[in-house]
């Protein structure tokens, strides 16, 4: 890090509560582990620690970490959700020792399920992760697989369209240093594609670290341009007509002509030979991820280059699409379903729903009951939904006036 930042600037960014480590942020950083501490936890695994752990935990016993990180689990691809390196002493979820306990009670019900007895050491080190739902590990057993990094992720209940429903597990890189390199920026946090975005968490704790505490301004951007090291280009392979071999960055290429609706840009993508099948967000596909970010122009753009379009896309409308595309989309494959017409109609699009409709009489005779059961259940969702929001306790996406609208646009429509 010298090549960066001089001692005395790696000084005071410590004392601010920021570490660097393998080339990337660590911020709200705790003090290091003492060698006491490392040491009870090395008495709980099977084998060592792996140097490069123990060399992060002398640094900073845990903190939070700000970059985006996509995975390929049970066929799709997962963003996981590494923002924090569990410490000692934490009353939250990320406690070191709460979550070797939870592995321990785990290893011992698998043993016993087994008919096994249970050594009481553990293979595989939880040192970071978020809340419950996505972890990190290091292989702590001896043997040809020791100090590869782990990501587990929990899956979720079906109602969640594209996730992944049953939990998954893969390798994040072979050492840590490689498991944060694997640490990257999808877009560039000064110049953010949506609302929230990745490094929004460090730059608000920089803000405040130099509005409150002092911090220099000057320290500030030049760790901020150290962090934005980790962007990744496409744009570059894009121009140079190479894009195309890398997969991964293709994907995040397209996640973002998806994110901005940038029609021009998945022209271009496609023209580039970029794949545009295959999972892009979980198990969607990218005319999936567009159709459920309200990216019409960006949905449209894949449809007239060919991408698939899977059997339920129109299911997973959220937004207003015109007839057109709701036609387009049916002639690649979409199915026409009740849901779908509900969801046009409480969308604002009666058009398409209209639309949509007359393709689903062509197939079904019973459309009229169904949509009107269909009917009374989303407004029954909506309407509930309204009447919490405007209790003031809780908090809609939609808010109170679009949650209005959209029971006003399904009581109002006549098939």
């Amino acid at each position: 890090m010298s090549d960066h930042f001089a001692d005395d600037e790696l000084a005071t960014l410590r004392e601010h509560g920021i570490v660097l480590f393998a080339g990337r942020v660590i911020f709200d950083a705790q003090p290091p582990m003492t060698v006491e501490q490392i040491s009870a936890v090395q008495a709980l695994c099977a084998g060592p620690i792996p140097p490069e752990l123990t060399a992060l935990w002398q640094r900073t016993a845990g903190g939070r970490i700000d970059y985006d990180l996509h995975l390929r689990m049970n066929g799709s691809e997962e963003a996981v959700s590494w923002g924090e390196l569990f410490w000692n002493g934490s009353d939250g979820y990320h406690d070191l020792q709460g979550w070797i306990a939870h592995e321990q009670e785990s290893a011992r019900e698998a043993a016993a399920s087994r008919g096994e007895p249970w050594d009481g050491l553990l293979t595989a080190l939880p040192f970071g992760g978020f809340e419950y739902s996505d972890r990190i590990y290091t292989v702590v057993e001896p043997g040809a697989d020791h100090g590869h990094v782990l990501a587990w992720k929990q899956g979720l209940p079906d109602a969640w369209a594209h996730a992944m429903h049953e939990d998954g597990l893969t390798t994040v890189a072979h050492d840590l240093p490689a498991a944060f390199a694997a640490l990257r920026l999808d877009e560039d946090p000064l110049e953010p594609a949506g609302d929230y975005f990745t490094g929004q968490s460090l730059l608000e704790f920089l803000d405040e670290r130099h509005e409150d505490h002092g911090l220099s301004l000057e320290l500030v951007d030049k760790l901020v341009a150290f962090y934005r090291r980790a962007v990744v280009d496409w744009r570059s392979p894009l121009a140079e007509g190479t894009l195309d071999r890398d997969g991964a960055l293709s994907r995040i290429a397209l996640r973002h002509a998806v994110a901005t609706d940038d029609a021009a840009l998945i022209q271009r993508l496609a023209a580039a030979g970029v794949a545009l099948d295959g999972p892009l967000q979980g198990s969607a596909v990218a005319t999936d991820l567009a159709l459920s970010h309200g990216a019409h122009h960006a949905a449209a753009a894949l449809v007239g280059a060919g991408a698939p379009v899977s059997p339920d896309a129109l299911d997973g409308i959220d937004s207003a699409i015109s007839p057109v595309l709701a036609t387009q989309l049916l002639e690649r494959g979409a199915e026409p379903s009740v849901a779908a017409i509900a969801e046009c109609v409480a969308c604002g699009a009666p058009a398409a729903a209209r639309v949509i409709a007359d393709a689903y009489r062509q197939r079904h005779h019973d459309l009229s009951t169904a949509f009107e059961k269909t009917r009374q259940d989303m407004l029954g969702d909506l309407e509930r939904a309204l009447a919490d929001v405007r209790t003031g306790k809780v908090s809609h996406y939609l808010g109170a006036e679009g949650l209005a609208e959209r029971v006003d646009h399904l009581q109002s429509f006549e098939l």
